[in-house]
């Protein structure tokens, strides 16, 4: 079937991931295969933090008929914020090629991390409409941003606040390794309350899954539905670091639901709320967001997003077909 997107806008993080030149040119042959494929995409650049987001409610704005983002979650979140945020009853899609250091939607969406063998995957895609989770910091409300993939506080806030930004340039997602020892040897897992309706547990680490994938090699709310309207919840209560190593193997190995003080659940909507006056940090799509207390919630049908065909979901159909 023909495309019907004829004037889309290709975002692109050129610092993202491994970036340069040669990211550039894999970009023009991607342009050129969805151009085969019946969609044009202008290729704009981000200079800067929050660049993508600005892009993208200028697109909408300007009524763009797809937006292509290509970088890390990072980037994605951006746009995501930029899309999601335009009240003006026109939503536009979003699609993915991925291009930096976790890209954690395309290992959701199986997309191959070769940029022109995604943009294949592109043409012909479908549009599915999915949620969003949204993060309010209670004490600062107007802050509130959307994450696609995942959240979470605790020691992976704590990571994510601290990682050395050029060594994640020059290394990538080695650098959150690093980091994540350092922490462990220092941090002191202030535990902090997760409230659910009437369910209520006192953790150390929270993780709010959109997805299944969380980073690196790693499944964490594996049973999560990036097509559904809930989290899957996961909550550590353990203050021992040595604790929290012994889990990698296990969550490796696909059992972490089978360890002591360990508890996963669904929830649409939750609240992480400090019980001292030690910081515990949040983070959304693997960039730093805020201190708790944090209210997570579920906003339904938030985003229409571009995905290969015959994708898995709860929803199991699409929106619209390019």
């Amino acid at each position: 079937m023909e495309s019907q997107f004829h004037n889309a806008l290709l975002i692109h993080n050129p610092n993202a991931g491994n970036g340069g030149n040669a990211r550039r040119r894999l970009i023009e042959q991607a342009r050129r295969i969805l151009s085969a494929g019946g969609i044009e995409a202008e290729l704009a650049e981000t200079t800067g933090p929050g660049h993508a987001t600005e892009i993208a409610q200028q697109a909408a704005r300007d009524g763009r008929q797809l937006v292509i983002t290509c970088g890390g979650d990072g980037t994605l979140n951006e746009v995501v914020n930029g899309l999601a945020t335009y009240m003006n009853g026109y939503r536009v899609p979003l699609a993915l090629l991925p291009g930096g250091t976790a890209n954690i939607l395309a290992k959701e969406l199986a997309l191959p991390w070769d940029i022109p063998r995604a943009a294949k995957q592109l043409v012909g895609a479908e549009l599915r409409e999915i949620a969003l989770g949204l993060a309010t910091p209670l004490e600062q409300p107007e802050k509130k941003r959307f994450f696609l993939s995942v959240a979470g506080a605790g020691p992976d806030g704590m990571i994510v606040y601290s990682v050395d930004l050029g060594l994640k340039a020059r290394v990538g997602i080695l650098a959150y390794w690093w980091q994540g020892a350092r922490e462990v040897l220092r941090y002191t897992f202030p535990r902090f309350r997760v409230r659910t309706g009437d369910r209520q547990v006192e953790g150390t680490l929270v993780v709010v899954g959109r997805t299944k994938h969380y980073g690196g090699p790693f499944k964490i709310t594996d049973q999560a539905d990036l097509f559904g309207d809930q989290f899957e919840v996961l909550v550590l209560t353990t203050q021992s670091g040595l604790r929290y190593l012994s889990y990698l193997p296990t969550l490796w190995m696909g059992n972490l639901r089978k360890e002591e003080d360990v508890h996963f659940w669904k929830a649409d909507t939750l609240v992480c709320e400090p019980l001292d006056d030690k910081p515990v940090y949040a983070q959304l799509d693997g960039e730093p967001f805020a201190r708790l207390p944090v209210e997570f919630s579920i906003v339904p049908r938030a985003l229409k997003l571009l995905v290969p065909r015959g994708t898995p979901g709860s929803n199991g159909g699409s929106t619209h077909e390019s």
